[in-house]
């Protein structure tokens, strides 16, 4: 299987990430510069894809990011079988361990569909 190609600087990403972390969640929290976030989500879905690598998972990230990951069939065509979606917000809460997975499905945050789309094992990074 191949590797999969980081565009982002892993210590670029590493520092993104660490500041989004820093800042803390608005209102109370500073806001983050869009860059940083859009760096930090990126960032993150390729380590995703680095620790899972595969076609059989979509996830979005809309409007910074989209990988897919998780060993398993091949998605070639259309809308894939396993799909998760999230806001950056709610997907950097995941990765970093400040929201679970199960709680950020019940609450409506993250949309998963399909049987392999679950996170869980993979959250936090």
């Amino acid at each position: 299987m191949a590797v999969a190609r980081r565009r982002i600087d892993i210590d670029e990403g590493k520092a993104a990430l660490a500041s989004w972390l820093e800042a803390g969640q608005p209102p109370s929290g500073t806001a983050v510069p869009r860059p940083v976030i859009a760096t930090a989500v990126r960032y993150s879905l390729e380590e995703v894809t680095a620790r899972a690598p595969g076609n059989s998972v979509e996830v979005r990230v809309p409007p910074f990011g989209v990988t897919q990951c998780v060993e398993g069939p091949r998605h070639t065509r259309g809308t894939p079988p396993n799909v998760i979606e999230c806001d950056a917000a709610t997907w950097l809460a995941m990765v970093t361990g400040q929201l679970g997975w199960a709680d950020a499905v019940d609450a409506g945050r993250v949309a998963a569909s399909g049987l392999r789309a679950d996170l869980s094992a993979l959250l936090p990074l």
